[in-house]
């Protein structure tokens, strides 16, 4: 992939889960603390727990992940009528998450340094307020020279109003930027609508979305942040 001046990275799912999607870190988490909750269940559970964060100031600018998946699982547990005191596992969900993410921040970190050398960064993501306090977290903050955040800007993916953010940032055109990230619907079609090279990270998605067999917006496909580096030609 030639002629890439810039790079827009996805946060959550691409950098820190290697393309799985959060539902299924937490399922895989629930069904080992939790095992009687389906998946069905917890789906909803999950579901709420989003639609809440999106629509209600709960969580704070200095909340670091760990802090957020306090708040989150403390949430999901509430429409799974679970107590987390009583059942002493909030905390445990909340830390066995966080350790999912540093399995692979490593990795991201060696791949955010190489290419932090050659193309500047920019980082556009749906959450919740407090990106930064998360980057900081896991030592990436530093790659990125503009974080736009969907509860901050107010225009969420797959708006690509948001996307049109990042490459202003950048200061290119749209054509000499390559955007990254794990949903196709959500990052990948708006970014192709406005002319960006695409990069698909496709792992374990919410449904279908990453199932597709015929995807014209992405210009490449990987199923493993390591691949990104060769797929961009550029390797250490």
């Amino acid at each position: 992939m030639h002629n890439i001046k810039g790079i827009i990275f996805d946060y959550g799912g691409t950098l820190d889960t290697n393309g799985t999607h959060w539902f299924h870190i937490f399922r895989q988490v629930y069904a080992e603390l939790l095992p009687h909750i389906t998946e069905e269940q917890l789906r909803e559970a999950y579901v709420y727990a989003e639609r809440y964060l999106a629509t209600h100031r709960t969580i704070d600018p200095c909340d670091d992940f760990l802090a957020m998946l306090h708040k989150k699982v403390a949430l999901q547990m509430g429409q799974l009528t679970i107590s987390g005191d009583e059942h002493n596992t909030i905390s445990q969900v909340a830390k066995a998450c966080d350790a999912h993410v540093r399995t692979y921040m490593e990795q991201t970190r060696e791949i955010l340094d190489t290419l932090s050398a050659h193309y500047p960064m920019v980082l556009v993501s749906n959450f919740y307020g407090n990106i930064h306090a998360v980057l900081r977290s896991y030592g990436i903050d530093g790659y990125f020279s503009e974080v736009i955040e969907s509860a901050v800007v107010g225009i969420r993916k797959p708006d690509p109003r948001i996307f049109a953010l990042g490459v202003e940032a950048l200061g290119f055109k749209s054509e000499d930027i390559l955007v990254v990230g794990d949903s196709y619907s959500k990052d990948i079609v708006p970014a192709h609508s406005i002319g960006c090279h695409t990069l698909w990270l496709k792992g374990l998605g919410w449904s279908t979305d990453n199932e597709a067999a015929d995807c014209p917006a992405a210009d490449a496909i990987i199923g493993d942040i390591a691949e990104l580096l060769p797929a961009i030609d550029l390797c250490e």
